[in-house]
């Protein structure tokens, strides 16, 4: 079983390759038989190539994630993040989506499952903002 404190630091390691755009990074740290739902309710990105693809996309269009809170660990073997997708909305203007990504780990420290939690009302105009 992992620790919460390895589960942590893989996490951290997921918001600082995503950050560097270093999709071959972010990927590393899933198993190869790992699926992703993002945003829950999606269809399942599923496999090495599927999971390949979607990180190459997300890390190729600008986005940055800002960590809102500490990684939360568990007795188990899953951890959450809490974070802010800073992105351009489609004219431009800047935006952004309060995420919860929830990740289960595999006993060698592998994400095997990504479950991102936010929905509509989670995107927001930062003009918009508050």
């Amino acid at each position: 079983m992992n620790s919460s404190e390895n589960m942590k630091a893989r996490l951290l390691d997921y918001i600082e390759a995503f950050n560097a755009a270093d999709t071959a990074r972010v990927t590393a740290l899933f198993a190869g038989n790992a699926s992703v739902e993002d945003p829950v309710g999606t269809p399942l990105k599923e496999g090495r190539s599927e999971i390949d693809a979607f990180y190459a996309y997300a890390t190729s269009v600008g986005a940055r994630l800002e960590l809102m809170a500490p990684p939360r660990g568990s007795h188990g073997n899953s951890a959450s993040i809490s974070f802010r997708v800073h992105i351009a909305a489609q004219d431009g203007q800047p935006a952004y989506i309060d995420v919860t990504d929830v990740m289960d780990f595999d006993a060698a420290g592998k994400i095997v499952r990504m479950r991102a939690y936010w929905g509509a009302d989670d995107y927001h105009l930062s003009a918009a903002a508050g």
